[in-house]
């Protein structure tokens, strides 16, 4: 544990829930890719697929970590997981409020066209991350980060007006 700690730069037991949640997070999303595949099949192949598909999550986050160290600044490593897990609550928080909000404007796919329908639970989506990232981000006691990579965003998306 000692290890862990050193290499993550936690310095209070506190800290140790994200990477905990994170790990819940990464097994869960396995689970679901298995369960998406192999619900028919038996559990025990269920089982090892989770847990196959869960190492590799783990590995290519560890490499996403890794690239990403030096473009994010942050004060410890472990703040990375918690961002990750920012990045993971708002995507689905974001199409999650999409889809009640497009129901009660009246859209669906039986009265629109389906390319256009998606085009729009798409941008619905994308204004609803831009604001949940900014909360979800202040929430978890990163939002100096969520608020540059915010403004960020918005500029590479022409709203430059919008933040200046």
């Amino acid at each position: 544990m000692k290890k862990f700690k050193e290499k993550w730069e936690i310095q209070q037991n506190w800290q140790l829930i994200f990477p905990f949640f994170g790990l819940i997070g990464l097994i869960y999303s396995g689970y679901k890719i298995a369960n998406a595949f192999l619900a028919e099949y038996h559990i025990i192949l269920e089982v090892l697929a989770t847990i196959i598909i869960s190492y590799l999550l783990l590995k290519l986050t560890l490499f996403l970590f890794k690239k990403l160290e030096k473009k994010w600044i942050l004060d410890y490593k472990w703040e990375m997981i918690r961002v990750f897990i920012v990045f993971a609550v708002t995507g689905s928080s974001s199409m999650l409020v999409g889809r009640p909000i497009i129901k009660l404007l009246g859209i669906t796919k039986e009265n629109l066209n389906p390319v256009l329908y998606w085009i729009l639970f798409i941008i619905i989506g994308l204004i609803f991350y831009q604001i949940l990232l900014v909360t979800f981000g202040w929430l978890f006691g990163q939002f100096k980060f969520f608020w540059e990579f915010e403004k960020k965003m918005l500029r590479r998306l022409g709203l430059r007006r919008f933040i200046d």
